[in-house]
């Protein structure tokens, strides 16, 4: 599988291979070639439909029916490669050559790539575009940099402090303790303090304990698995309790959520009712409803069960068995690979649900989740020793 972006003759080309088929779109104009204008640039696919845009303009071209995952699980290359003989005869047009010319601002899957001398895994023969020591939006939220002989200096907007204006002015002097994060409030001219795992209080300074988790919003947890290099993916299992009175919300998922094509298991609520979805290398969501007699946002503690038997899922609810389905009898992915990452109730701060999860569930967790097991594990997940923000005792009481 591949997915390239190339110069052809002035034109800008984009092709990808899903396992199945080559396909290829152009763009309607080509670029400039005076090394003086920029030009935007977005490529990309959905399943198997690819489009391309060119400063505004854009085309997209559908492949016939086959693959619509993309499994290329390498190093992501700009500009050329370490080696030409890696590119694939089909990837470009003529012979692979390298890019001459200047790239910024690289997105992938909503992430930029921070194209600095240190950030990549490697590299060589760059050169810097700009030319100054102000770079490429090297001062933030909208600043003004200004060349000095000891390097750039920042212009900062009223709202924005600090050599690159990276912080609020309303965190400036915050009292936050233990690696909390400062949330600024403009409206009240003030900041709230989001307190790391394990602290609580209003500048998060007080030390807590507890086996249930309380999430109350914009909380999550991220729990790597340390057993991950030795588990069966071919089998995977986690069950856990929770309580809610909310009707939608994403309890646990097993994946990284770093892009469309992570294997992932998710549990959630949607419409007050289970949902169960899960992705063995083709996204596959498989939606559940329990009993019509029963609800799962009535605030009392529900115990859930997934199995992943290959292809073969099984989910109970309170000890029911309540779905058995085989979601690909062909066997074409039958392991998990979840990257021994788990996260409950929600991502990391910023990260919100419904585009991480592009729609499948639509809000953070609110509610307590205890008793988390994976596998066949004799012992449970001691939530404490994770990482994650906003997640309280939930020992007592509501």
């Amino acid at each position: 599988d591949f997915l390239c972006v190339s110069l052809v003759n002035g034109f800008i080309q984009l092709r990808y291979n899903l396992g199945d088929q080559t396909v290829i779109l152009q763009t309607l104009q080509k670029v400039h070639a005076n090394g003086k204008t920029w030009h935007s640039l977005k490529a990309g696919r959905v399943g198997n439909e690819g489009y391309l845009d060119l400063d505004g303009i854009n085309i997209t071209q559908k492949a016939s029916p086959g693959m619509n995952a993309l499994d290329a699980h390498t190093d992501f290359f700009v500009g050329g490669v370490s080696s030409l003989n890696l590119v694939n005869s089909m990837a470009v047009e003529n012979e692979p050559t390298g890019f001459t010319g200047c790239i910024r601002e690289i997105v992938i899957n909503n992430r930029e790539l921070k194209l600095t001398a240190t950030d990549p895994k490697g590299g060589a023969n760059i050169g810097d575009c700009d030319g100054t020591a102000c770079g490429y939006t090297v001062c933030k939220n909208n600043g003004t940099c200004q060349v000095e002989n000891s390097g750039f200096s920042c212009s900062c907007p009223q709202e924005w402090t600090g050599n690159t204006c990276e912080q609020s002015i309303h965190c400036s002097q915050n009292r936050c303790r233990s690696q909390a994060l400062c949330i600024p409030q403009p409206a009240s001219f003030s900041y709230t303090c989001v307190c790391a795992l394990g602290w609580s209080g209003k500048y998060c300074d007080s030390k807590i304990q507890f086996f249930i988790a309380k999430f109350v919003g914009n909380s999550y947890i991220k729990y790597r698995d340390p057993y991950y290099g030795k588990r069966d993916l071919q089998y995977s299992r986690i069950s856990l309790n929770f309580t809610t009175n909310q009707t939608e919300g994403l309890i646990a998922w097993m994946g990284k959520g770093e892009d469309e094509d992570n294997d992932f298991l998710a549990i959630g609520l949607a419409n007050g009712t289970l949902k169960v979805v899960i992705n063995l290398g083709e996204r596959i969501s498989v939606p559940l409803i329990h009993s019509k007699y029963s609800s799962c946002c009535d605030e009392r503690w529900h115990f859930v069960t997934v199995v992943q038997n290959q292809t073969c899922i099984k989910v109970y609810l309170d000890e029911e068995l309540i779905v058995f389905e085989d979601i690909d009898p062909q066997r074409k992915y039958t392991a998990l690979n979840y990257g021994g990452i788990c996260y409950f109730g929600g991502f990391e701060i910023g990260r919100k649900v419904n585009i991480v999860t592009t729609g499948l569930f639509q809000k953070e967790f609110i509610g307590k989740i205890k008793d988390v097991v994976l596998f066949q594990d004799s012992k449970k997940i001691q939530l404490m020793k994770a990482e994650g923000y906003n997640v309280y005792n939930g020992n007592h009481g509501n």
